[in-house]
């Protein structure tokens, strides 16, 4: 089971998430809302390393997160964590999904991102 499918799997047997694919363009784009008031507490999908300042070519499986502003400069300085992705960088961050960062960190930082976004 790779990443993608543990983060989803936890969000699914801990939060009852379902994710949401919105956008046709991006079919592998996986929102991860609330089932209350729908906000987003995380979004799961691919994209190109050149897009996240990365070396080498291709596509790496990441996963934006709502964090808290202190510990986004530290987490930054550790591989693995990124400059969020299409949110603001003050308040998410992108998490990479290919090994680098253990998962107990990942599943930490999703309660972390669903009690910030409750």
């Amino acid at each position: 089971m790779n990443d993608r499918s543990k983060v989803l799997k936890y969000v699914r047997d801990k939060y009852q998430t379902q994710p949401d694919y919105p956008w046709r363009h991006h079919p592998n784009y996986a929102v991860l809302r609330h089932a209350g008031h729908r906000k987003w507490y995380g979004v799961v999908m691919k994209v190109a390393k050149s897009s996240l300042g990365l070396p080498g070519e291709g596509q790496i499986e990441v996963m934006n997160l709502k964090c808290r502003p202190e510990l986004i400069g530290a987490l930054r300085l550790t591989p693995g964590y990124l400059p969020a992705y299409h949110m603001n960088k003050e308040h998410w961050l992108t998490v990479a999904l290919d090994g680098s960062v253990p998962e107990e960190e990942i599943f930490d930082l999703v309660d972390l991102s669903f009690a910030l976004t409750k």
